[in-house]
C-alpha cells in the first residue's frame, strides 16, 4: 500500500489519505479483510498530524469502507455488493474530475447533496 501526500494540492491531506484508501479498495488493490496501518503509525510514515489520518479514517468507516475492530485495528469492510461498488467508482471519477476541474471538495459535495434532492435530474 503506498500512499503519497502532495503538500502543494489544494486538497487537505486527509482527504488525500481518504481519497487513495478509498481507490484502492474499490478497485480491490486492498481486498475485505486487510487491515489497515495503526492511525499513529501511518501518520508518521506520511508524515501527518495523527488527527488528520484519524479523521480519513472515520470517513472511510461513515461510508462504510472500512471498520474498526478496537484493539484489532482497521480493516476493510465486508458486505458490499456490486451496486456499491459501482457507485463507489463512479463517486471516485467525478472526485477526480471534481478535482481536475478545481472545483472545492465542499462545493463538489454540495453539487452531489443537490443531485440528490433533485432526484438525480
Amino acid at each position: 500500500m503506498r500512499i503519497r501526500i502532495d503538500q502543494t494540492s489544494a486538497v487537505p491531506p486527509y482527504e488525500q489519505v481518504r481519497g487513495q484508501l478509498a481507490g484502492m479498495i474499490g478497485d480491490g488493490r486492498l481486498p475485505v479483510g486487510t487491515r489497515l496501518p495503526a492511525v499513529r503509525q501511518l501518520a508518521t510514515d506520511l508524515g501527518l498530524a495523527v488527527n488528520t489520518v484519524a479523521r480519513a479514517y472515520r470517513e472511510l468507516e461513515a461510508a462504510g469502507l472500512v471498520e474498526t475492530r478496537g484493539r484489532h485495528g482497521t480493516v476493510v469492510a465486508p458486505g458490499r455488493d456490486d451496486a456499491t461498488d459501482r457507485l463507489h467508482r463512479a463517486a471516485a471519477e467525478y472526485a477526480v474530475e471534481a478535482r481536475r476541474l478545481g472545483v472545492p471538495p465542499d462545493r463538489a459535495l454540495a453539487l452531489v447533496r443537490a443531485a440528490l434532492d433533485a432526484g438525480g435530474s
